[in-house]
């Protein structure tokens, strides 16, 4: 079962107080065939245009990485997936490191191909498949 949405808020935003005291160091991690890895995404806010920083889970796929606009499961996409549509090119950081990416819808074939890593990776992710309406992006991040 899915937390409420505030333990989420709450552990994000422990989430990113420690990584801007740790300077980046601590906060993100690699994934692995059975885990999701860690990264934060760098972005513009589309009505605000501000710098937003958001976490997310990631899985690598060759030179890219991949990502999820689950929104913990909620029935409409996450800001940061609505910025990226508008504003494709972000940074995302790993290891206190940043790089630069252009972030795109995956195809159906690519979407078909990388749910089932993704949810062996994060089994969360077929619960969120299952109880929204609306279907999930995944999100390529490709270097730039």
């Amino acid at each position: 079962m899915t937390p409420a949405r505030a333990w989420f808020r709450t552990v994000w935003f422990v989430h990113r107080a420690l990584r801007r005291v740790s300077g980046g160091r601590f906060g993100t991690r690699t994934p692995s065939a059975d885990r999701v890895g860690m990264l934060f995404l760098h972005t513009v806010g589309r009505k605000s245009g501000q710098p937003r920083v958001n976490g997310l889970f990631y899985l690598d796929d060759g030179p890219d990485l991949v990502a999820v606009a689950s929104n913990a499961g909620a029935d409409r996409d996450p800001a940061w997936w609505l910025n990226l549509r508008d504003q494709p090119d972000a940074e995302v950081e790993l290891a206190g490191q940043r790089r630069p990416v252009r972030a795109r819808a995956a195809s159906a074939e690519e979407a078909q191909r990388l749910w089932p890593r993704l949810i062996a990776a994060n089994p969360d992710f077929a619960e969120y498949r299952a109880k929204v309406t609306r279907t999930i992006p995944i999100v390529i991040l490709q270097p730039r």
